[in-house]
């Protein structure tokens, strides 16, 4: 049985993607990544830190007088799981509607199609 993934909201995600990528950081070094990106206030970011360590997205690790955070969930995972929701939502789950919207409304280039070709090659064979 696969592990459920929490749910994360579009602010959330804002603070998993600095764990993501540069964690594991401390709340006021998560606060001061941010601080160039949104105008949050502190104690926001660690409202949305708090929440994440309840939903399971981040664990800490107590070090004395602070915490230090990590993402407790793959970033592709995250996004395997949030793209399937919205197929479901919005296509009621069917792929091929959804994959003409998204090629529809995008300028690719001769690579980008390239490499579509290829994974839907890889697709076919099994």
């Amino acid at each position: 049985m696969t592990k459920r993934l929490p749910r994360i909201a579009d602010s959330e995600w804002r603070v998993m993607r600095i764990l993501w990528e540069h964690g594991p950081l401390t709340a006021n070094e998560v606060v001061h990544k941010l601080s160039g990106e949104v105008k949050w206030k502190s104690r926001t970011i660690k409202t949305l830190i708090s929440r994440l360590v309840k939903k399971g997205a981040v664990s800490f690790r107590d070090e004395g007088t602070r915490y230090r955070y990590s993402a407790a969930v793959r970033e592709s995972e995250c996004i395997r799981s949030e793209t399937q929701s919205f197929i479901r939502r919005v296509y009621q789950g069917a792929m091929k509607p959804a994959l003409a919207a998204f090629l529809e409304g995008t300028d690719l280039s001769p690579e980008e199609i390239d490499e579509l070709q290829d994974i839907l090659a890889q697709k076919r064979k099994g």
